[in-house]
């Protein structure tokens, strides 16, 4: 199994992503490499805020590293959250998030929105980036339990049902993460 270090202490995004890679990789945390220190996401793009964690993690280990970062882009909301999706209302309060997107939507008709994710490998060879998406809208209310953040109000296009009414099994095969993490393997 190979070594990947996920930059991220989220158990949940860990879990997904060891779902999603299967038993070729031994997908590690950085809680499981002892890094607590707080990594700043202060790049302007996906894309810079992707490289900014991939990077240090491989600075600090020297194992391939993988830096993601992710978003829901709501077309409505001139893209926002987007960069901030964790932080929009309250840092990693998804609740109040939810609830501010809900606000910001009221009679709005336009509900369309995706979910992004950029993916940055980190290793010997440099940076290299895989994105995925996941076109879909947004409904008024949370429905579901499973996942986090945003899922109780995204509905992915051809599905009936959020992202948190679907076993995690069935949102890790079309999520946007998965879709990069494809892109990922298929690189390799």
């Amino acid at each position: 199994m190979k070594p990947l270090l996920i930059a991220t202490h989220n158990l949940h995004k860990k879990e997904e992503i060891q779902q999603i890679l299967g038993s070729d990789f031994c997908v590690k945390s950085l809680s499981d490499m002892d890094l607590h220190e707080e990594i700043v996401e202060d790049g302007d793009s996906f894309e810079a805020n992707a490289l900014i964690k991939a990077k240090y993690c491989f600075e600090k280990t020297g194992i391939p590293s993988v830096g993601d970062d992710s978003g829901l882009v709501v077309n409505a909301l001139d893209g926002r959250p987007g960069i901030y999706s964790a932080r929009y209302a309250g840092n990693h309060d998804f609740e109040k998030n939810i609830a501010k997107v809900l606000e910001e939507m009221k009679g709005k008709e336009n509900r369309s929105a995706y979910f992004i994710t950029v993916l940055c490998l980190y290793d010997e060879q440099g940076a290299r980036f895989f994105e995925g998406r996941v076109e879909g809208h947004l409904l008024t209310e949370n429905k579901g339990h499973q996942g986090f953040g945003y899922d109780p109000i995204f509905v992915p296009n051809g599905y009936d049902k959020t992202f948190a009414e679907m076993p995690s099994e069935d949102k890790n095969k079309i999520s946007h993460r998965k879709k990069a993490f494809d892109l990922f393997l298929k690189n390799l």
